[in-house]
């Protein structure tokens, strides 16, 4: 009996103990979730962002201009409305209007809208007290495609380096580099076009502002990016707009310099703006601003419709990027920049013709007429196959290479700063699977449509257009689509530690790295080439990009 007693009591204790407790549990459990979600405090309030695995703070969708839309539409960013109370910053933002025209995108962003002005930041610091350098990564696409959500832009890994990465949206397309004679007599600046560029502008100016909430350092801040990612690097350079915000760059393949997208006239681009809204049946900005984003996207795409360049604008732009260099105004800091060694396939020169040496020879005698004896010269061919591997440079060189190249001579030449070239060789690996098939597994979404071109590109002799980001970003694991070797992580290691190490002090030189010396140092300019071994080495090819910079004067 009386050890029943006892078991009643007991049970009776535990019962009325069972809610306290539970309660406690419940209380201790919101304290420790409070507690994992880290939060900083921008000019325009409370941000709580999510901690990853690896310990590193991630805040993804903070806003840093306002949405872009109804009669900000074709405006320069305005400023963000303050909030009240913890906005949440755990989910990516939409990524800006464009179209599925590249097959190795993989988002992970919130849908698509025209309210696409977020950015991302991933930090190491565990508090606002750090000064941290700081990464801001503009994406590629041809300025008609790309977000700052696809994985392999992550910021996770080099923030484990110790430096605090931000990805950054800004428009695209008609949205992003439209210019209308309409739009320039409503400005301020008397200016129309450039928007996306601006928009990466007040970012970098967001960046001023708030990344020491992040344990960043302000005046520590490298921009970088990957094609028109690259060309953003350079055009913000170049720009009275941005010049003073930036401490370091680097550019993986593409400038702003004697390029086929460098800035037009502002009348030009405005002249091209009345055609495109006359062809949608738009007789006035109004008319323009009233239509949904998807028409005018829809728009946009036709074959024939041409690109929306950016433009000589008085404002962004007060002249021609490759005035502004050569007269040394651009902003006078470190480089870092170079290109891949197949950047584009013959067939960008030759169409379907077969790379012989007969019609390798009449291609280039139809595009350089006169001056084709020179080309040949310095782009020689006497076997088919030296004729494949003399096209395949030619094309990557007319594409890409001799732009970022003549970027990186101006700089040396009037910023007084070190520029360090590189040369991407290292293969891809073969695929696991075809790309475009929900298989492939691109991290963070599954890809809608292939490229067009990527069917019939023939087998890569190098590294290709855009081989090279997830090797410098760390981020090899995020992308399923190939099977990478040891090696390949061996050359990521090598890469992303060059580009750390510039982050963190304008020299990519450190322990346990083959020596990378400047280009503009002593007699021969130097070029690290990057694969499983990598070297420096003299420059080889400097009389073909010398003869495309005499042609271009032409």
């Amino acid at each position: 009996m009386r050890h029943l007693r006892i078991f009643i009591i007991a049970v009776l204790l535990g019962v009325q103990l069972m809610p306290a407790a539970s309660a406690q549990a419940k209380k201790a459990a919101a304290n420790q979730s409070k507690q994992a979600a880290p939060q900083a405090k921008t000019v325009n309030g409370l941000v709580e962002g999510v901690t990853e695995k690896s310990g590193i703070r991630a805040f993804k969708g903070v806003p840093f201009a306002a949405p872009p839309v109804g009669e900000l539409r074709w405006r320069e960013p305005q400023p963000v409305q303050n909030w009240k109370g913890v906005r949440s910053a755990k989910q990516f933002g939409p990524r800006a209007m464009q179209q599925a025209v590249f097959g190795d995108m993989g988002f992970r962003s919130n849908g698509m809208s025209e309210d696409a002005l977020y950015l991302n930041v991933w930090t190491p610091s565990k508090s606002d007290k750090e000064r941290l350098p700081v990464l801001v990564y503009f994406y590629g696409g041809g300025f008609v495609a790309g977000d700052g959500s696809e994985a392999r832009y992550d910021g996770e890994s080099m923030a484990q380096k110790g430096i605090v990465a931000v990805t950054v949206n800004y428009r695209l397309g008609v949205f992003g580099f439209l210019a209308h004679p309409e739009l320039t007599k409503e400005s301020p600046h008397n200016s129309s076009g450039n928007y996306g560029y601006m928009d990466q502008n007040a970012a970098l100016r967001w960046v001023q502002q708030n990344i020491a909430a992040f344990g960043g350092d302000p005046s520590k801040v490298t921009i970088a990016g990957e094609s028109a990612g690259s060309i953003s690097v350079s055009a913000q350079m170049a720009s009275p707009l941005s010049k003073n915000l930036i401490a370091r760059a680097i550019g993986e393949s593409g400038a702003l310099v004697n390029s086929s997208l460098d800035p037009v006239p502002l009348s030009e681009a405005e002249e091209k703006g009345v055609k495109f809204a006359s062809s949608i049946g738009a007789n006035s900005l109004a008319e323009l601003r009233a239509m949904p984003a998807e028409q005018l996207l829809e728009a946009a795409g036709k074959v024939g419709m041409g690109r929306f360049v950016p433009t000589i604008d008085g404002y962004f732009f007060p002249k021609s990027p490759v005035a502004i260099y050569a007269a040394g105004e651009q902003a006078k800091v470190p480089l870092l920049a170079g290109w891949n060694s197949e950047e584009m396939t013959y067939m960008f020169l030759m169409g379907q013709e077969k790379p012989t040496v007969e019609n390798y020879k009449k291609t280039v005698q139809k595009l350089y007429g006169e001056k084709a004896d020179d080309v040949l010269k310095v782009y020689p061919a006497s076997t088919d196959e030296e004729a494949l591997q003399a096209a395949t440079d030619l094309a990557g060189d007319r594409f890409i290479a001799y732009s970022t190249w003549k970027w990186m001579d101006l700089h040396s030449q009037t910023s007084g700063e070190p520029v360090y070239r590189y040369l991407f060789s290292r293969p891809r690996p073969p695929m696991i699977a075809k790309m475009g098939n929900a298989s492939a597994g691109l991290a963070g979404g599954v890809v809608k449509e292939e490229d067009p071109n990527a069917v019939k590109r023939p087998p890569a002799r190098g590294a290709v257009h855009s081989a090279e980001i997830e090797y410098a970003m760390g981020n090899l694991a995020h992308n399923k689509v190939y099977a990478w070797t040891p090696e390949d992580y061996k050359v990521s290691e090598v890469m992303q530690n060059y580009f750390a190490n510039f982050i963190k002090t304008g020299n990519p030189n450190g322990k346990g790295l083959p020596q990378w010396p400047t280009t503009n140092s002593g007699d021969k300019v130097q070029v690290i080439h990057i694969n499983v071994k990598t070297e420096a080495k003299p420059e080889q090819n400097r009389d073909r990009y010398l003869l495309l910079d005499e042609l271009q004067k032409k």
